[in-house]
């Protein structure tokens, strides 16, 4: 390892914020470049020679902004098009190479490993009433097998005979398969043996045809030395108050769980392809994942846990559960959002989506571990704030229109028998229909006939929030129907709310 910019650090200099030349290839959206401060401070506060991040919205890249530079030597500064390792973001990729051979065919995720990896079949369990490791297991983290940060980072160069000697010898277990999550890159190194075996290919020739090149990634791959050495950002670590280079590692047998290289122009690509999968829908499917596959990245392991991050100086709680290749957090602000980070010797990085919303951001940084998962959440809260994050719209189903249809008929006339033959079995016995008609007039004594309205707001298929605008006040309503066929209404609630007192 060669010690670089010693005297930049040791006179005080720093490395300065460089506006990205390149970034007149995005548009530009003034309400995104309020999170620049964001980012601004991470860099600075982490001793990070470059960064770069980028906010994907309406399927495309909708602000980028870089930092610094991505070369101490040459300083050159870091552009969109610059080329950083992404880590452990890289799993990801992996997981959705596993689930599109199992789409074609090639594999079954509960198919005991060894299947697929034969030199696994002589290994030794911990408990003779272990479970057999599945490729399921793989993905999830919970096979057994222990956490190996930093380990595991250093290994990607490890050339496939080495490794396929090291699986025939076994490795120990942390505890028997399927009783708990537990990171392990070892875990996705051995998916990528599962890739390389089902596919009949290399896995990264598997992902770079099968991902990479149908996205358009160009400048993607997870042979670094194969990209012009001016295109890179080059990986450094902050130790003893300066900067010291790292070195360049190749692609070898764990590569799969966090070798992949790419830019924020190539990256956004990828991130607004996985947006698009939601919500489900009609229409063409053209790939080269389907869909469904996709949003399968966010089928936690059930393993959930507890967390919880600063929001307005108070605690924001989260449950998190790991997916494949991504964790899926249900957060108090922002609902539903896919989150992984990337850290490696030399870089760190991180992925934030909020599929709820068709929102994702990253960010890439050429420092060892500084993957800036906090200063994502901190970008995505001030987007919310901000009204820049908007719920997709659930599309409103024939059987929701006309069930809400019948919501407004009872209103109207007061009485819910308005619409009898809308409503299912349990509808009248939970609350007779005379009660259903002092309960409306007590509504409408408090705000009068609701003859506007906004427009409802679908939860599912089969359930809706709806707001009524009426003569003195509002009333917000609740639609949920029952699976019968046709579809009925089960529930039903009104709740008003009177302007306030002069």
């Amino acid at each position: 390892m060669r010690s670089l910019a010693i005297v930049l650090a040791l006179t005080g200099l720093a490395v300065p914020v460089v506006p990205a030349a390149a970034q007149e290839q995005a548009p530009k959206d003034a309400g995104y470049a309020q999170l620049d401060p964001i980012f601004a401070e991470f860099q600075r506060e982490n001793h990070i020679p470059g960064l770069v991040y980028g906010v994907v919205a309406d399927g495309r890249l909708a602000h980028v902004r870089a930092f610094g530079v991505q070369d101490l030597k040459a300083r050159r500064p870091v552009t969109p098009d610059s080329l950083f390792r992404i880590a452990s973001m890289t799993k990801a990729f992996t997981a959705l190479a596993v689930l599109s051979l199992r789409d074609r065919g090639r594999l079954s995720l509960d198919a005991p490993i060894e299947t697929y990896v034969p030199e696994l079949r002589g290994w030794r369990y911990p408990t003779a009433d272990s479970p057999r490791i599945r490729v399921r297991d793989l993905l999830h983290h919970t096979a057994g097998f222990v956490t190996d940060d930093p380990w595991g980072d250093r290994q990607t160069p490890m050339p496939e005979g080495e490794f396929t000697r090291m699986l025939k010898v076994g490795v120990p277990f942390t505890r028997p398969p399927g009783l708990r999550m537990e990171y392990s890159n070892f875990g996705y190194a051995l998916l990528g043996r599962v890739v390389a075996n089902a596919s009949g290919v290399p896995y990264r020739t598997y992902v770079e045809r099968t991902l990479l090149a149908p996205l358009g990634m160009r400048s993607s791959g997870f042979e670094v030395t194969e990209q012009p050495p001016e295109r890179r950002a080059i990986g450094y670590r902050w130790e003893n108050g300066a900067w010291a280079e790292e070195p360049t590692m190749r692609h070898g047998a764990f590569g799969a769980m966090g070798g992949l290289q790419t830019s924020a122009n190539d990256y956004a690509r990828y991130v607004a392809w996985l947006l698009a999968a939601w919500p489900a829908r009609d229409g063409a499917d053209a790939g080269p994942v389907k869909r469904a596959t996709i949003r399968e990245l966010m089928q936690g392991s059930n393993f959930a846990e507890q967390r919880e991050r600063t929001l307005d100086e108070r605690p924001c709680p989260q449950s998190v559960a790991y997916g494949m290749g991504m964790r899926v957090f249900t957060d108090c602000e922002l609902g539903t959002a896919l989150n992984h980070g990337g850290g490696y010797p030399g870089y760190g990085s991180g992925v934030l989506l909020l599929p709820e919303h068709g929102v994702g951001l990253f960010v890439f940084s050429n420092r060892t571990y500084a993957g800036g998962s906090e200063a994502l959440w901190r970008a995505a809260s001030m987007l919310m704030k901000a009204g820049l994050l908007r719920d997709r719209p659930q599309p409103m189903s024939p059987a929701l229109a006309d069930a809400y249809a019948a919501a407004r008929t009872m209103y109207a006339r007061g009485d819910v028998l308005a619409a009898r033959g809308k409503l299912a079995d349990n509808f009248l016995l939970d609350r007779s229909a005379e009660n259903w008609r002092r309960e409306i007039a007590s509504i409408k004594a408090q705000v009068g006939a609701c003859a506007g309205e906004m427009p409802p707001f679908p939860r599912s298929a089969l359930s809706a929030n709806f707001r009524w605008v009426c003569e003195r006040g509002t009333v917000d309503g609740f639609l949920l129907l029952a699976p019968t066929d046709p579809p009925t209404i089960q529930h039903l609630r009104l709740s008003p709310t009177p302007p306030p007192p002069d």
